[in-house]
């Protein structure tokens, strides 16, 4: 039974995103939900990653990452990152990932696209908190983001 601080927390909406990072020549994509602005000047973000998964690691010695919020309606891009399935697993993936040497892979069929930049990273809790700085953007078409709510806020 869901408490209700848990339904509470739960009721928090956040985004759905796809984080890509590149290091040492290989890559990588995680589903994100817990991206927030934290700052104007300079354009900010903070995003928080479960303690003991590898990709936190890949983003504290500020290797470039881009944040790629979804649209409504990308249940592909969910499911497909929500299985942690690979980039190179993903269907289509020749026309759908832009790759330039050093850079994270594009997922071109995003609603918008962000570079950034790891600043500083912080234990909070079960997760760790990274600050990065927003290094360049572009919004890739004009539609709805895709918004997620949990019904208890005690888990995924």
């Amino acid at each position: 039974m869901v408490t209700d601080l848990a339904a509470a927390l739960g009721r928090i909406p956040s985004g759905i995103f796809v984080v890509t990072c590149c290091k040492d020549g290989n890559e990588t994509a995680f589903l994100a939900s817990w991206v927030q602005q934290c700052s104007f000047d300079p354009p900010m973000l903070s995003l928080a990653v479960r303690q003991g998964r590898t990709i936190g690691e890949w983003l504290q010695d500020g290797s470039r990452f881009a944040l790629h919020i979804l649209a409504e309606g990308q249940k592909d891009l969910l499911s497909h990152f929500g299985k942690g399935l690979p980039l190179a697993q993903l269907p289509g993936q020749e026309q759908r990932i832009r790759r330039c040497p050093g850079q994270p892979p594009i997922l071109v069929d995003a609603l918008a696209v962000l570079h950034c930049t790891p600043t500083q990273t912080c234990v909070s809790g079960d997760h760790r908190l990274i600050l990065a700085r927003v290094d360049d953007g572009w919004l890739l078409r004009d539609e709805r983001p895709l918004i997620h709510i949990r019904k208890n806020g005690l888990n995924y």
